[in-house]
């Protein structure tokens, strides 16, 4: 099936490394110009877009501290002066914990809620103001499931993420008459190059404890998650907007 993704530009946050670098290669690998967006992965982030330009499409790496309010619009407009308009925007950058929440403190939550609420918001009116100019643009966000069903040991992480739905309902809402749709992908866990962390080093015995909470007895891989975000990306899907579609092996069904 053709995507129709061929040509369109394309920023993919938290590029660098994980499931977002994935994501960027698959809309790389459907002809779509990307820009891989990086905070501290600069390396990984750079390997990702010459590994897209070796694919025949324009692909850059760019540094943009989400946090920081100035440096977000003004990366965009780099990025826009090197690819073109965005057409797409992934919002897959976001700060997370495991933690206790008693143990925590409020270092702990500042990052999560400067980089999973504020960055995204920052560069959703970043992006945005353009995409209504032009009359069209599409708009993919990530969540985690905690931020549907809650879960122990990440009541900030949840918090923040849960976040990531409003927003896309009310970007929906508000920008559809400019032709712009925005929806979220909401998964479970995904094995990738930073799984460790999400999972705490788990033993054997804990990771069974942990399949078993999936009804297909397995985690996910980034081919499991990377069609649903393209695809919601697509014009294909031209008349899906304000939805959140869940990727998560059965780990949760509401």
């Amino acid at each position: 099936m053709d995507l129709q993704l061929q040509g369109k530009n394309v920023l993919v946050t938290g590029a660098g490394q994980g499931l977002g670098r994935f994501i960027g290669m698959a809309f790389a690998e459907e002809g779509a110009n990307v820009a891989f967006h990086y905070n501290s992965s600069g390396q990984g982030a750079e390997e990702a877009a010459k590994e897209a330009r070796a694919l025949g499409v324009s692909a850059i790496a760019v540094g943009i501290d989400l946090t920081e309010p100035e440096a977000v619009p003004a990366g965009v407009a780099s990025i826009e002066q090197e690819l073109g308009p965005l057409d797409i925007l992934v919002n897959n950058a976001a700060a997370t914990q495991s933690k206790p929440f008693l143990e925590t403190t409020e270092a702990d939550w500042a990052p999560q809620v400067d980089v999973t609420v504020s960055g995204t918001i920052r560069l959703v009116h970043a992006v945005v103001g353009p995409m209504v100019e032009r009359g069209s643009g599409a708009i993919v966000s990530l969540m985690g499931d905690s931020g549907r069903v809650g879960e122990s040991r990440l009541l900030v992480t949840a918090t923040t993420r849960a976040t990531t739905m409003a927003l896309s309902k009310s970007i929906a809402k508000e920008f559809g008459r400019n032709g712009i749709r925005a929806n979220t992908v909401s998964i479970a866990l995904v094995q990738t190059d930073n799984f460790d962390e999400h999972t705490g080093n788990a033993d054997d015995e804990r990771m069974k404890k942990i399949l078993g909470m999936y009804p297909l007895r397995r985690l996910g891989r980034p081919e499991d998650v990377t069609p649903t975000v393209l695809l919601l990306a697509s014009p294909l899907s031209g008349w899906t907007t304000g939805q959140t579609l869940s990727v998560n092996g059965g780990y949760s069904m509401v």
